[in-house]
């Protein structure tokens, strides 16, 4: 390339431009611990300083126990990645390296360096990375089931420097010059336009100090591990830089940096592919939606959420300004453009969430929203294998938490009671699908409920309740719709929606209804004049390419048909779920994945969908506080007995009481406001008897029975 006539700095302008098509502005890294298994090897690399011969009395390999400690002292420093470093099977050498292999209990220092990647990610969690030279088919395949990556030193394939008086010579495995810092240019360049905006290319930041911008205006996307805890054995001449300086650096040239897994974003999304099933399941749980490493502990239902984000990067992505531009403005945003706000981090991640509470503030004012309801989940026996599901007691389930119940209608009557006598002006009703259950049985709960209560709204069932028990009458849904509106159906609830992309559903709820219908049922519903709600539950298996379709089919249907009420985003509890158990999902959103599915669905949906609702007992009481203050303007129920999240392992308690509520929307200076289910202001009577709630009465969980079905 250098003798083409092509200036350097026109090919990284290229190059650059080609990496921000593929990677945006971000760069990633690894944070990592460098376990140095062994520096012997069968190898003589003349410029090597990792590389030692045996010496008396000094162990060949780390112990087991040698291993653990340093991976451990790793975990407690957030790393990620074990990085294995050793020489290339020592043993075909050195006796020395085979006695210690069989003191060991190994033949192969392959086969020891197999068994410690194991043990460290069995004990520690941490993602083994192993670098151990030239392998057989065979032994990569056993490595495999044990490693999330690994990698091969391939200095260069110049023949030539094999021969005699070359750096590779009496080295069977290699097949390097010294090169200036032009020649790296070149070489980041070069590669850049030869392999394209996707391909992730790396350059050792300790190895190139004082030069960060001039890698990075080259094409560069990724400074590759760099460990808190230990050296770089490899290069110990040249010592890593502080993790906060390299962002700091790397934000003078617009570049957010971002920790990454040994495996890059795209193979840790696709895990099936990549990994051995135990890998598999550990990256699942240390990565975020777009397959990075997490940046929090959090996980939805946890009680404290992290500090707030740092901020480096000192301008926003022209592309960030542009979509919120468009969005504010009321058009409908393209799908790329939203997967680009849902990626939002550092400056971007501030615009976004600032631009969606400030349209917030022109939509709803600083008025917070909340409805005094109550929560009667009738059954808790479902037939339906959806695998996020901790609540439903059926074969896959029976281990979870709780006793299976089919509450009686006296049960249900008494719970509706009960909550308009403590102010509630709703009843949201949902449960399992139970085997006995017919649309009958949804049509008894709704008269029973109108008479012991007429004045209480009654939120009930979702599209898969309603699709069931219209089949069970054999009625087409509109009908099935307009008999329980005429036994006191007041709205529906937007559940089961889950994930609005059938590949994600595929996965997560098989046997459930499939996007289309459950669009349909809200559309029918909205043609009957019942409103509904709308939600996501988010943080499993999908990506924000999912979400994205979600949004806009939400938003799609309500220019249709004006029908919902508002928007809730229901961040995953993974604690319970039979998916996390089984290593099949993540853990829930990171919190900034939390906050800024609010913000993104207040731009997203505006101004078709003016109330966007943050759930307390997902996000707590915290969290959701700073939701609101992110384009958030409702806090949803009171709820008083909320038992699906708490199945699933939320740490939050079943009523959050109105004098709480306002107490915390004081806290953040806006202006509480009573509701009624359709956002009406409630009567002045209705608010006084929430504010005086005696406390609740236990409430009887009916055990299962077999119910007659009427002929």
């Amino acid at each position: 390339m250098m003798t083409t006539g092509v200036s350097l700095a026109a090919l990284m302008a290229e190059a650059g431009e080609l990496r921000d098509r593929g990677h945006g502005r971000l760069i990633s890294y690894s944070r990592k611990v460098f376990i140095p298994l062994t520096h012997l090897c069968r190898d003589v690399c003349h410029y090597c300083t990792f590389a030692e011969r045996p010496r008396a009395g000094q162990p060949a390999y780390l112990s087991p126990d040698q291993v653990l400690a340093i991976a451990r002292a790793g975990a407690a420093a957030g790393c990620t990645e074990a990085l294995f470093t050793l020489g290339d099977k020592p043993e075909l050498r050195y006796q020395a390296a085979r006695d210690a292999l069989t003191a060991l209990g190994h033949e192969t220092t392959i086969g020891y360096l197999t068994a410690m990647c194991a043990l460290v990610l069995r004990e520690t969690g941490l993602l083994p990375h192993a670098n151990p030279g030239v392998m057989t088919r065979e032994e990569i395949a056993g490595l495999r089931a044990v490693t999330a990556s690994q990698g091969i030193m391939l200095e260069s394939t110049s023949e030539r420097l094999c021969e005699k008086g070359g750096v590779h010579y009496g080295s069977p495995d290699k097949h390097p010059a010294v090169p200036d810092l032009e020649d790296l240019l070149w070489t980041i360049a070069t590669a850049r336009k030869i392999l394209g905006p996707d391909m992730n290319l790396q350059a050792p930041p300790n190895l190139s100090p004082g030069v960060y911008p001039r890698l990075i205006e080259a094409g560069l996307n990724d400074w590759g591990g760099i460990s808190p805890v230990t050296p770089d054995h490899v290069n110990p001449e040249a010592p890593w830089p502080a993790i906060d300086e390299l962002a700091r650096r790397s934000a003078e040239l617009g570049r957010v940096l971002v920790n990454r897994l040994p495996l890059y974003p795209a193979y840790a999304r696709d895990p099936d592919t990549w990994l051995a099933p135990e890998v598999a399941t550990q990256v699942r749980r240390m990565s975020d939606a777009e397959g990075l490493a997490r940046d929090d502990d959090w996980s939805p239902g946890e009680t404290t959420p992290p500090p707030a984000p740092r901020v480096l990067v000192s301008e926003v992505d022209p592309a960030i300004a542009r979509a919120v531009g468009r969005a504010t403005s009321g058009q409908r945003l393209d799908p790329p453009e939203i997967v680009r706000l849902f990626a939002a981090r550092d400056a971007d991640y501030r615009h976004v969430t600032g631009a969606a509470n400030a349209l917030r503030q022109v939509v709803s004012g600083d008025v917070v929203r909340y409805v005094v309801n109550r929560n009667i989940n009738y059954t808790n026996i479902c037939y339906f294998r959806c695998r996020f599901c901790a609540f439903s007691k059926g074969r896959t389930h029976e281990d979870l938490r709780g006793a299976p119940y089919d509450l009686a209608l006296d049960e249900v009557k008494r719970r509706a009671v009960e909550a308009w006598e403590r102010g509630a002006t709703e009843v949201c009703m949902q449960g399992g699908i139970h085997p006995d259950y017919t649309g009958e049985t949804y049509v008894a709960i709704c008269k029973a409920i109108k008479e012991a209560v007429p004045g209480m709204h009654i939120h009930a069932f979702s599209a898969l309740e309603v699709t069931q028990g219209a089949a069970t009458l054999k009625q087409p849904i509109p009908a099935f719709l307009a008999n329980l509106q005429q036994a006191g159906l007041g709205t529906l609830p937007g559940t089961a929606a889950e994930i609005l992309d059938d590949d994600v559903r595929a996965i997560i709820c098989p046997d459930k209804i499939n996007t289309a219908e459950w669009l349909d049922v809200q559309r029918q519903a909205h043609m009957l004049g019942l409103r509904t709600t709308s939600t996501i539950m988010y943080g499993h298996v999908e990506t924000p390419l999912a979400w994205t379709r979600h949004l806009l089919a939400l938003r799609d249907l309500q220019v249709e048909t004006g029908g919902f009420t508002e928007f809730v985003p229901l961040p995953f509890v993974h604690m319970e779920a039979p998916m996390y158990r089984q290593g099949r999902a993540r853990r829930g959103p990171t919190f900034r994945e939390a906050v800024i599915m609010h913000s993104v669905a207040r731009l997203v949906l505006h101004p078709v969908i003016p109330n966007i609702q943050t759930s307390w007992v997902k996000m707590g009481p915290a969290g959701a506080a700073i939701c609101l203050e992110a384009g958030a303007n409702d806090l949803g129920g009171t709820l008083m007995n909320e038992s699906i999240s708490r199945a699933a392992g939320t740490q939050h308690g079943q009523e959050f009481p109105p004098d709480a509520m306002e107490a915390l929307i004081h806290s953040i200076g806006r202006k509480p406001q009573q509701r009624d289910t359709l956002y009406r202001p409630v009567p002045e009577e209705r608010r006084a008897a929430s504010l005086v709630a005696a406390d609740l009465a236990p409430i009887v969980l009916t055990p299962p029975r077999k119910r007659v079905v009427a002929a």
